[in-house]
């Protein structure tokens, strides 16, 4: 038996999770969720609870009952407390703005990087050096985060790039001399 799809997915008050024909969705204050379900596994509701079992101890469907059962339990985290990733940027001359829906980078390139935010997803920039990305859908949420953070990734000799908070980079020593 799978140790993650074993699990009950709890379901907080002021939270509804419907099933209908393969799919489900689950609303909550911050927004509503939804997710194809594959139609071998069966979704209970039992009070506040969701169970997920599976019909037969096959490959594919011990790997899909864990996935499932996580995917749900970040749709129902996500209605509820919403997801945020923090990215910094570090280089002398490197920063971020935000002008309405896009978010403008200065990263040492000839010219400005505007990114439009993509629906479902706010980006805060609360100084010049940080990145706030927030939504419901913890996928989106990471999605974004990581396409800001590919414009320039931490080089390993200075250290300078956008990275996410509490990343370490690793360092490596320069040129040796004479």
């Amino acid at each position: 038996m799978s140790r993650i799809g074993r699990l009950p997915v709890q379901i907080p008050d002021g939270v509804t999770v419907d099933i209908k024909e393969g799919v489900i969705t689950v609303k909550g204050p911050k927004g509503t969720l939804a997710q194809e379900v594959d139609s071998a596994m069966q979704l209970e509701v039992k009070e506040n609870e969701l169970l997920i079992s599976r019909p037969n101890d096959l490959k594919r469907n011990r790997s899909l009952h864990g996935l499932y059962r996580s995917l749900i339990q970040n749709m129902v985290t996500g209605v509820t407390e919403g997801y945020e990733k923090k990215l910094q940027i570090v280089g002398v001359g490197y920063r971020a703005t935000k002008e309405g829906k896009k978010l403008n980078l200065q990263l040492g390139f000839s010219h400005p990087v505007m990114m439009e935010d993509p629906d479902g997803i706010t980006v805060e920039v609360p100084s010049q050096t940080e990145i706030v990305v927030k939504g419901i859908d913890k996928q989106q949420v990471g999605n974004y985060a990581a396409k800001i953070r590919a414009w320039r990734e931490p080089e390993p000799y200075k250290g300078k790039g956008i990275r996410y908070a509490g990343e370490k980079v690793r360092r490596k020593e320069g040129k040796a001399g004479k």
